[in-house]
């Protein structure tokens, strides 16, 4: 009965945040615009853009940061790495690095609640059907260290990772802990990246992006094995 209560009390939450949310943008028009800046800015893929963006709120920059990491979360399709790279560029890599990884945390939080609270239907209209039935099924074969490794592979949408693990019945603490340590081997390679971009570094990114892709790789298959072997051994 508790269990029920809070989770009502949650949807009521979010469906008033919600609905603030569609008011504002329908009816103030600096919202609208600048909602639709935010889209285009992601849209532009330049990451350029993203700093100018966030540089033009001086003191709030960090907080715009913060912000704008939830956002992409939410709406999964946005990049991430765009404000990763931005961070780096911005406030140096190291700091870049700190506030990158705690705002996709947090991000990463909201994702799993909205998902746990509001259901499957909520998650597949913020996301994809089809990625995460493709998510359920690495979770199957995966087991406990799905999480895991799922957040050490780039090619794999940190959101819908996020969306998936808050429709199954693990903990929000093993998701969470699961989450901080995968996900810092690419916030550092990102923001160590991105505190060297400049506007010819583009091969260079994506070098490293392949390299990290190779590496990601590598534990998958490891992991693969590894369950193989545990199979053939019970037979």
């Amino acid at each position: 009965m508790e269990k029920k209560k809070i989770n009502w009390t949650g949807k009521a939450v979010i469906a008033v945040l919600f609905a603030a949310a569609v008011l504002l943008y329908l009816l103030v028009p600096g919202v609208h615009d600048l909602a639709q800046k935010i889209v285009k800015m992601f849209a532009s893929g330049d990451f350029t853009e993203v700093r100018m963006f966030m540089e033009s709120y001086g003191a709030y920059a960090a907080v715009v940061s913060f912000l704008l990491m939830i956002l992409q979360s939410i709406a999964a399709p946005l990049p991430a790495f765009l404000i990763t790279f931005a961070n780096a560029n911005l406030f140096g890599w190291v700091k870049g690095a700190v506030l990158s990884w705690s705002s996709a945390m947090a991000g990463a939080a909201v994702c799993f609640y909205i998902a746990r609270i509001l259901g499957r239907d909520v998650a597949e209209r913020l996301t994809s059907r089809s990625g995460l039935q493709q998510i359920d099924v690495f979770f199957e074969r995966h087991g406990r260290l799905s999480i895991l490794i799922a957040r050490l592979l780039p090619f794999i949408s940190f959101d819908i990772v996020s969306y998936a693990a808050g429709l199954t019945s693990m903990s929000f603490g093993s998701f969470f802990i699961a989450t901080g340590i995968g996900q810092l081997p690419a916030t550092i390679i990102y923001s160590y990246v991105g505190g060297m971009l400049t506007g010819g570094a583009k091969l260079l990114v994506t070098g490293l992006l392949i390299l990290f892709a190779l590496s990601g790789l590598i534990v998958l298959i490891r992991q693969v094995y590894v369950e193989r072997q545990k199979k053939k051994e019970e037979k």
